[in-house]
């Protein structure tokens, strides 16, 4: 495992997010492992890895809705940070991370950078064609706006990553 894939690992179990490190084969057992619930996922742009059967892949607004658990691939990661990035979408499909309760983002591990730095050379690089923006995300939704930590307030309340080898 590189610098990189360790201090993402660190970075994510210290904000309390799940992870699991497997091959391409692995990705949808993974998957299956940290569902909870209903759950949608925005199509994988991969041969080499799919999405158990029972997830609805694209969904409607209204099984975005019902859903408990959104699975999302991510563009990439932010090591020191344990962030996952986003693009935005065409369809929206960056909805899929936010409107549920649990978010499963996948990340190739060769996709994570090390830092800030090297993500703001990601995004100059590939973002110009994600609709202007991109969610970083870093752990589970959590605001004290009224004194008090509320997790899951504006987007999900668990978090789980599974990082693609290879």
């Amino acid at each position: 495992m590189s610098t990189e894939q360790q201090l993402f690992a660190e970075s994510l179990e210290s904000v309390g997010v799940e992870t699991r490190r497997v091959p391409p084969a692995g990705v949808t057992d993974a998957i299956a492992e940290l569902l909870v619930g209903d759950t949608v996922a925005v199509a994988l742009d991969r041969d080499d890895v799919s999405i158990p059967d029972a997830v609805t892949v694209d969904p409607t607004p209204a099984e975005l809705h019902a859903a408990q658990t959104g699975v999302t691939p991510a563009a990439f990661a932010i090591a020191d940070y344990g962030s996952i990035v986003l693009p935005s979408t065409a369809v929206g499909s960056e909805l899929v991370s936010l409107y549920v309760d649990h978010h499963i983002a996948i990340v190739d591990e060769q996709d994570i950078v090390a830092d800030m730095e090297h993500a703001f050379d990601r995004f100059d690089r590939e973002m110009p064609d994600a609709y202007g923006s991109a969610i970083v995300a870093t752990g589970p939704s959590a605001t004290a706006d009224m004194g008090s930590l509320v997790t899951g307030a504006h987007g999900p309340s668990t978090v789980g990553v599974v990082v693609v080898e290879g």
